[in-house]
């Protein structure tokens, strides 16, 4: 049973998950965040067709302040992993309290969620698809069913689909769609077995997106 900790986490997520066209936040911060699966990798991606931000005025071109800028890095990355401000915060604090250099341990962090493994692995189209899978009870970690999707996965634990949901059409889709985006180094995939296994912890230079922790950490520091 999740804690009462968790369940207050998983509350808040539910009533205050965005909800609008998240087609809109790959336009708005001008990057894709492959939030929408497979349809990301094909020409009706927002990105390809409109690329521009969304809502009036598009043609102005604004200074940005040194503010705006950090803020801008820290929302592109919460909308990358799918998480809201508090969840964020949350991980922020975690990462603070971590061993090592703040920005890095923060991307670490991120990389190591439950949703995020799921979807690195190819059980998952999105993370947010992901998530959803872990929240029903989807995804095993060492055999164990797991629901909460911010539950930080170690180094040596396998994750895996439930027996009974192995025939679900959406994750073999998946699992053939994920062989574009690859399996990182840092997991391994037994496609057959529906199930991976971390076979060490991420590290910064497995992070490949375009992000700038160091703003996120100049951010939170004010």
């Amino acid at each position: 049973m999740p804690s009462a900790k968790a369940e207050k986490g998983l509350k808040e997520e539910s009533l205050a998950r965005y909800s609008a066209s998240v087609c809109r936040l790959c336009r708005r911060e001008n990057l894709k965040l492959f939030l929408k699966g497979e349809r990301c990798y094909t020409d009706k991606c927002a990105i390809e067709r409109r690329n521009y931000p969304p809502g009036q005025h598009v043609q102005a071109r604004p200074k940005f302040s040194a503010y705006s800028i950090q803020l801008r890095e820290k929302q592109k990355v919460k909308r990358m992993y799918g998480l809201m401000e508090n969840q964020f915060r949350r991980t922020f604090a975690n990462a603070e309290r971590a061993k090592g250099i703040t920005g890095e341990a923060l991307l670490v962090l991120l990389e190591r969620r439950l949703d995020n493994v799921a979807y690195r692995l190819g059980f998952a189209s999105s993370r947010a698809d992901a998530r959803m899978l872990v929240r029903h009870g989807h995804i095993l970690v060492n055999g164990k069913r797991f629901t909460i999707p911010s539950y930080f996965v170690r180094a040596g634990d396998v994750v895996s689909v439930k027996e009974q949901r192995r025939q679900m059409g959406r994750i073999i889709s998946a699992l053939d769609g994920a062989q574009r985006r690859g399996v990182p180094e840092w997991a391994e995939v037994d496609r057959e077995g529906f199930s991976g296994r971390i076979k060490i912890l991420p590290t910064r230079s497995d992070i490949t997106a375009p992000i700038n922790e160091k703003l996120i950490v100049e951010l939170y520091s004010k």
